[in-house]
């Protein structure tokens, strides 16, 4: 195994700058969601894959479907590499669709630029990096010539932003797919096992407009919308007492992410719209807590007289849960981890939702790994300046061709 691993090493070595360089053509084409229209990028990202001589599967996603979501257009890949027979289907999936730019960047967005052993650019880190990092990895097991037995597939999906059923949930629920292991985008320094669950809601307020020289004829949704959010936010001090057994995971947490209201400054406002996010714990009921969110919602507006309510979900995804068969693939990731980086690689949880549960949903074991920093926070993830070290984009590529090789028998 120690002569496999060096030539999968050095195969990565002299082809990293190759690396760096796929990497940097997926993110100069911008694939912001919303709007959503991505299946561009996936058309680019099946050209490069073919160059390097892969055989692409287009999936897209029919258009009625799409709109329905919000979104304009949606192509998920798939690349499948038959070793050996026999042996074990492992998966990896990342996602290429991203939040959009937004202010106070000091760098191109869409740039791709190099300083200081960094790339910058939107989904630099989360998760075009890690087309690069599976990609490569598998191409390192092409060329090793070991004697493996089994498959790789590479799943490159685009609704992660809003929610994933039409990027990996709809691969398998078309009975594309059915891997006996998946790994999925993440970083570089642990292996995440567990994350939150996510509800998402559209919460309408209708009153009444009027002119604000007689504001007894109208009935004002802004200040129903005053009393509901001061609810809202009380609520977080229960949450704050649901603890999760999960290591990092700390407790669920509400917010209100978005506030639309009004027509004018003399106008008694008429309508307000909120959009608010409710993280869930693992040990939570996706249910139960829409349940409770709805109850909490329709008490305090009820306090406010002639006030109408809607209340549309946007959003609900349950948590991700390690299952036991996932034990193979965390050993494997952790062991070459600490190899290659020098320090152990543990196992966590992150408050995050991903696409990962819907794979577990189906009795996949999985495991969150790929490359970036230790945390979020560090790369710059949805914010400005996200950017990826690459010296982690190398070592992590080298810990999944490791993990790969050794889970598929060398």
């Amino acid at each position: 195994m120690t002569d496999a691993l060096t030539r999968l090493d050095a195969w990565t070595a002299a082809h990293f700058d190759d690396e760096v360089r796929f990497l940097q053509q997926l993110v100069r084409l911008p694939t912001d969601t919303p709007p959503g229209n991505n299946a561009p990028h996936a058309e680019r990202t099946a050209e490069l894959l073919a160059a390097l001589g892969f055989e692409v599967e287009r999936h897209a996603v029919p258009a009625a479907e799409v709109q329905a979501a919000g979104l304009q257009s949606i192509t998920n890949l798939i690349v499948r590499h038959r070793f050996g027979a026999g042996g074990p289907t492992i998966a990896l999936n990342a996602h290429g669709d991203v939040v959009p730019p937004g202010d106070g960047w000091t760098r191109d967005p869409y740039g791709a630029e190099i300083a200081d052993g960094r790339l910058y650019g939107r989904a630099a880190a989360v998760s075009k990096s890690d087309f690069a990092t599976y990609t490569f990895a598998l191409l390192a097991l092409k060329h090793s010539g070991l004697p493996l037995d089994g498959a790789v597939e590479l799943h490159f999906t685009y609704d992660e932003e809003f929610g994933g059923e039409l990027g990996p949930g709809w691969l398998l629920r078309q009975g594309l797919t059915r891997p006996d292991y998946l790994v999925a985008a993440g970083f570089s320094y642990q292996v995440v096992t567990a994350h939150n669950g996510c509800l998402q809601l559209e919460v309408a307020l209708h009153g009444l407009a009027s002119h604000a020289a007689y504001p007894d004829t109208g009935i004002d949704a802004l200040q129903a919308a005053n009393r509901l959010l001061t609810a809202l936010y009380a609520h977080n001090d229960e949450l704050r007492t649901r603890r999760s057994a999960v290591p990092g995971i700390t407790h669920p947490y509400l917010n209100v992410g978005r506030i639309e209201g009004g027509s004018n400054t003399n106008v008694v406002p008429g309508k307000v719209v909120l959009k608010l996010d409710r993280r869930m714990i693992p040990e939570e009921d996706p249910a139960a807590v829409e349940a409770e969110v709805r109850t909490l919602i329709a008490e305090a507006v009820a306090r406010s007289p002639g006030v109408r309510l809607d209340i549309r979900r946007l959003l609900l995804t349950g948590a991700m849960r390690p299952l036991p068969g996932a034990a193979p693939l965390v050993a494997a990731l952790q062991k070459h981890g600490r190899a290659v980086f020098g320090e152990d690689i543990p196992t966590s949880g992150t408050p995050l939702y991903t696409d990962v549960r819907l794979y577990t949903a189906h009795g996949i074991p999985a495991a969150i790994y790929g490359a970036g920093p230790r945390t979020v926070l560090e790369s710059n993830a949805k914010r400005a300046d996200e950017h990826l070290v690459l010296d982690d984009l190398r070592r992590a590529t080298q810990v999944v061709a490791r993990a790969l090789a050794e889970l598929l028998g060398a």
